[in-house]
């Protein structure tokens, strides 16, 4: 048998991380530890990571409810899928745990990168900041060896956010650099297409979520004219029934789709969006949702077993200055997973504050 213990702990970003939405400066977590009860040497570990103001399980009430969950857990003696379909950072945190629990072992999923032998290819992130500042971050992520780049873009004036990406375009063309960029929603209906068709001609991949999510008909539309691939993450948050899911899809038509456990129904509810993306020839890839290294090592562990070759985004471990330390480390652009490197126990895993 296992109880279950949380931590709340709140993680310190090294530099203000800037969205279309806000400026983070800190992210309040909670760690769930699954301990057995007749050797607390056994144990699984899991991270609730959900994000004010995007989550959809997150309200005032966001840690009563974790709380009622985690006793309803402790008395099932196992994970309910199907209760915490509406709370997918809860079911993140709690299946990982389980995960971990049962494998005794952080390296939760059998594969190349669990053993250490591959790595996972991942984009760089560029943070929104001024002109000089992300004319900087850009420089430097390619001169560490990524040879994908997604920008955030929607907070500073679009012309000089279309001069950013025309000075790496005179630099780097297509065939060197990937561009992608995520606007979470920043750009209105009426000015929508013609953004689109500015950042088309400068080779762009993709772009997430370029108007507000909830608008089926017009997302639909977008992904119909537009010259750039549609990328949606923002519109998957909310949608954790399989059959709406499906009619999401069905009716948007996007080119990818964007997968964030945190957010998107745990690895349960995101192994269905995968499911019913590859029956409508959708693409898509894995993303990290801003949680420390215990989630982001649960993303990566799993997403390994899955078959997909594009550029994930898994680069946000180094984001913390309080990160909790775990052998994830970033080789040009690649993140590896070294499983004879240092882990933390029971006791220690959590850093003060």
């Amino acid at each position: 048998m296992f109880k279950i213990n949380i931590i709340p702990y709140t993680l310190k970003f090294k530099n203000p991380a800037g969205t279309s939405r806000g400026v983070y400066k800190e992210h309040k977590v909670w760690y769930l530890l699954f301990i057995n009860t007749e050797n607390p040497t056994h144990y699984g570990i899991g991270e609730c990571a959900p994000l004010q103001g995007l989550s959809c399980d997150y309200n005032d009430d966001y840690e009563k409810q974790f709380i009622s969950f985690c006793k309803l857990t402790e008395e099932k003696q196992m994970v309910d899928v199907e209760i915490l379909r509406d709370y997918p950072s809860i079911l993140f945190g709690m299946e990982t745990a389980m995960r971990h629990y049962q494998q005794q072992s952080w390296k939760l999923w059998e594969s190349t990168f669990s053993k250490g032998d591959e790595g996972i290819t991942i984009n760089g992130l560029i943070w929104m900041g001024n002109y000089s500042e992300m004319i900087q971050r850009i420089e430097v992520a390619i001169n560490k060896g990524f040879r994908c780049i997604k920008m955030k873009i929607g907070a500073i004036d679009f012309n000089c956010e279309l001069e950013l990406l025309r000075h790496i375009r005179k630099q780097y063309p297509k065939e060197e650099l990937e561009l992608r960029v995520d606007a979470n929603g920043a750009f209105t209906n009426e000015e929508a297409i013609d953004k689109l068709n500015l950042l088309a001609e400068l080779d762009i991949h993709s772009i997430e979520q370029p108007i507000k999510a909830g608008q089926w008909k017009k997302m639909s539309q977008l992904c119909a004219t537009s010259p750039l691939a549609i990328a949606l993450d923002e519109e998957l948050i909310g949608i954790n029934n399989y059959e709406d899911k499906m009619s999401l899809l069905e009716k948007i038509k996007p080119q990818y789709i964007i997968l964030k456990p945190s957010l998107h129904g745990g690895i349960n509810g995101c192994e269905e969006w995968i499911d019913i993306a590859q029956k409508l020839n959708i693409l898509w890839w894995v993303t990290s949702a801003l949680e420390s290294n215990i989630g982001l090592n649960s993303i990566a562990q799993w997403f390994a077993t899955l078959k997909n070759n594009l550029p994930q985004g898994l680069g946000t471990g180094s984001l913390y200055m309080n990160n909790i330390s775990l052998p994830l480390n970033i080789e040009g652009d690649q993140l590896r997973f070294n499983p004879n490197g240092s882990f933390p126990d029971l006791n220690s895993f959590v850093i003060n504050e």
